[in-house]
């Protein structure tokens, strides 16, 4: 499929698996002595791996990056390069697919409410329709090429995060980062608070081991209810496998937030640019939380556009947890398209299915 319009032109983009120009950035960083790749120019050894750096400049992500080089579509002054541990102190000379690689921008981030229907993915073979679709509407005119942080299947809907670095797309995407990402699922079946209050131990299912869920059951009209489920893997499908392990049928899931980021009000395919100081407030705070991040999923500490409160309700001693802060700093109120606002503890009964959607 072709790249997204009002990305960039296509002259300009190299998307994921097809030809075409690329973006190049330039870092003069070196590397640590205990760690010398083979295939390594330059005086000193200085500089990074190619692999990297073709990631951070948007490029593809670095697994992507690692296939593209095995494929023989990344050369340096003409020579097809022969491993990923190449170390170059800039791409200067670097070509994706025949054509040089184009200065990269700045790391940005952009917040996007998929819709449902719509494929994660560059292309798809069957001819569905995916985000770039909508993305072509969504964003304004110069948008650099964006990578999708993390994946929704066809059914989900809610927040997915773009970027244009692979580096901090892979850095988002890893459990062992712990950036907690937060659903709301409409349910069908029975099921009590104190049998999602066992997920926080993790569970297994059909032999794949999800670690903690931080579950909430919410409003409930007979059998049918809302839960909100937090979670720091991601894993394919995890929340609906694990509700469906319960014994629940899943009729709507909504990403609702990926660490501080929220949907809030923001339309359907529409999409919203994260604020430059609020993005880099969050990474620092991600370098910091780094060492931590197997412990538990913790939520950076930022506000602005579209991010959420640094802390979240406490439990009380049943379980129980406190009254929500009210709106955000930027995000207007805290509600998504469909459901209604919202209203008292997380643990008393909802006059709607909530303000967030998984």
């Amino acid at each position: 499929m072709e790249s997204p319009a009002a990305l960039q032109s296509p002259e300009q983009l190299v998307p994921n698996g097809s030809a075409g120009p690329a973006r190049r950035r330039r870092y003069g960083h070196t590397m640590a002595e205990n760690d010398k790749p083979t295939g390594a120019p330059g005086p000193g050894n200085e500089g990074e791996r190619i692999a990297k750096l073709l990631a951070r400049a948007g490029i593809a992500s670095r697994r992507e990056v690692e296939r593209m080089i095995a494929e023989g579509r990344v050369a340096l002054d003409g020579v097809k390069l022969a491993t990923p541990a190449t170390v170059l102190p800039s791409l200067r000379g670097i070509t994706v697919d025949g054509q040089p690689v184009a200065s990269a921008e700045r790391t940005r981030l952009f917040r996007f409410h998929k819709p449902t229907g719509l494929i994660t993915a560059e292309g798809d073979p069957a001819g569905r329709p995916t985000i770039y679709a909508a993305l072509r509407n969504a964003l304004p005119p110069g948008t650099p090429r964006l990578m999708p942080i993390g994946r929704l299947d066809l059914s989900t809907e809610g927040l997915l995060l773009l970027t244009n670095d692979g580096e901090f797309k892979r850095a988002l995407e890893l459990p062992a980062t712990g950036v907690p990402r937060t659903y709301r699922a409409r349910t069908f079946g029975e099921i009590s608070q104190a049998q999602l209050e066992d997920l926080m131990e993790g569970i297994t299912v059909e032999g794949m081991r999800y670690s903690r869920i931080d579950a909430n059951l919410e409003r409930r009209t007979g059998r049918n209810q809302w839960i909100e489920l937090t979670l720091a893997e991601g894993k394919n499908r995890e929340v609906r496998r694990v509700l469906e392990h319960l014994g629940l049928k899943v009729s709507r899931l909504i990403r609702t937030a990926y660490g501080p980021f929220v949907l809030g009000d923001l339309r359907p395919g529409g999409a919203h640019e994260v604020e430059r100081e609020a993005l880099e407030r969050f990474r620092s705070s991600l370098t910091r939380s780094a060492p931590n991040a197997k412990s538990e999923p913790r939520e950076p500490a930022a506000q602005g556009s579209g991010e959420r409160a640094a802390s979240r309700p406490s439990r009380g001693p049943q379980g129980a947890r406190a009254p929500r802060r009210g709106p955000d700093p930027g995000t207007g109120p805290r509600s998504s398209p469909g459901l209604g606002p919202r209203s008292g503890p997380r643990s008393g009964p909802r006059s709607g299915p909530g303000r967030r959607n998984p």
